[in-house]
């Protein structure tokens, strides 16, 4: 798993909507005189300056801006400090904040979703240092494989869960677009590939698309939202050919080629001919000795008739694999990327240990989470 870093998120807020064709942003900002204060506009194809102002002392200051057509997104900027937030239309923001600390000074009069976005920044943070600390713990071997799988999405679960109460409450609001597009080290929180994240989409994609129709950014949102669903609904056709029974013949595997214990890299696809198991496991895992010894019984049982085993390690320790792995008697390999390979989605494992029993023809025939049904599938095929 690639470490995840804690990341700066910054204030946003969202104001009545009125009509007309401009907005003001006034207020004041302390410790900055002489400081230039940029006002700029966070749009899809990124920053852009729209206007600035030297502060004088007192620090005040008043932009004037075409009203957007719907909730848009701006930024004030001193130096590498910035601040975002949110017009609806036509409207005078008012803002007070102090230099030496802007983010947390930053304030907006009379704003009540400036209150849940502040309260959304806290939760993407609060869940931002805990996934950091759990790294810290799983790269120093304080908790193994598993249990940071286990914990990571407890973490995750329970973001969900407080922000998806925010997101729902009013999808059309700034505060929704704005929550399913967080991020922790670039990667989004919400999953517009996994079936429920996407529910979070849709319904912000669906009442931005209602409320400010025929707008960039709704049409932004509804693409997105819209190939990611076209993307998912083609991933659960390729995982149906991994659970169904049997794969339609001439499906392609799709191959793995990784290095054993001895550094020699071995393809799963120069086993065909023989019956393969394909066994993901963790080493370090508690179930693991006995998982091994159950595995043993079947290899010496079924090998004379034609049975192969590639056992995939996804253990992040190496020294380890290797000296749990030296005395086994199969083919088995490790894939570094431990818990964070693109090797689990493609075969969609769900759960730790799963298997596959592969055909003499290179096709899955069966998916295995119960391995007490190996013998008997075995006998099937072999």
């Amino acid at each position: 798993m690639k470490k995840l870093l804690p990341i700066l998120l910054a204030g946003i807020v969202l104001f009545s909507c009125k009509q007309g064709e401009t907005f003001n942003v006034t207020g004041t900002i302390g410790s900055a005189q002489g400081d230039t204060l940029y006002l700029e506009h966070r749009g899809l194809a990124g920053i852009t300056l729209l206007d600035s102002t030297i502060l004088k002392n007192g620090g005040s200051f008043n932009f004037k801006q075409p009203a957007p057509e719907n909730p848009e997104f701006y930024q004030l900027r001193i130096g590498k400090q910035i601040v975002i937030f949110a017009v609806d239309s036509t409207e005078t923001v008012q803002i007070s904040a102090d230099a030496s600390d802007l983010y947390h000074s930053f304030t907006v009069e009379n704003s009540p979703t400036n209150d849940q976005m502040k309260e959304v920044d806290g939760l993407t943070r609060e869940a931002a240092g805990k996934i950091t600390d759990l790294e810290n713990q799983h790269k120093t071997g304080f908790i193994d494989d598993m249990v940071f799988i286990s914990q990571l999405d407890t973490v995750l679960q329970k973001y969900k869960t407080s922000v998806s109460r925010l997101i729902l409450g009013n999808p059309s609001g700034a505060t929704a677009y704005y929550a399913i597009f967080q991020k922790i080290n670039d990667y989004l929180i919400f999953d517009p590939y996994n079936k429920q994240d996407y529910a979070m989409f849709g319904a912000v994609a669906t009442s931005w698309n209602r409320y400010y129709p025929d707008t960039e950014r709704s049409k932004h949102l509804y693409e997105f939202t819209m190939n990611a669903l076209k993307a998912r609904r083609k991933q659960e056709q390729q995982t149906k050919l991994l659970e169904n029974i049997p794969i339609v013949e001439g499906s392609g595997l799709p191959d793995i080629i990784l290095s054993g214990v001895d550094g020699r890299k071995v393809e799963l696809s120069s086993l065909k001919g023989k019956v393969v198991i394909l066994d993901f496991v963790v080493y370090s895992a508690d179930f693991s000795p006995k998982h091994n010894i159950d595995l043993n019984k079947l290899y010496s049982s079924f090998q004379s008739r034609g049975l192969e085993i590639y056992q995939v390690s996804l253990d992040s320790d190496e020294h380890f694999w290797k000296t749990s792995a030296a005395n086994l008697p199969w083919i088995t390999v490790r894939d570094s990327r431990s818990v964070n390979t693109p090797l689990l989605a493609t075969y969609n494992v769900r759960q730790i240990p799963t298997a596959f029993l592969i055909n003499r023809e290179g096709d899955i025939i069966a998916r295995i989470e119960d391995y007490g049904q190996l013998s008997a599938e075995l006998d099937k095929v072999l």
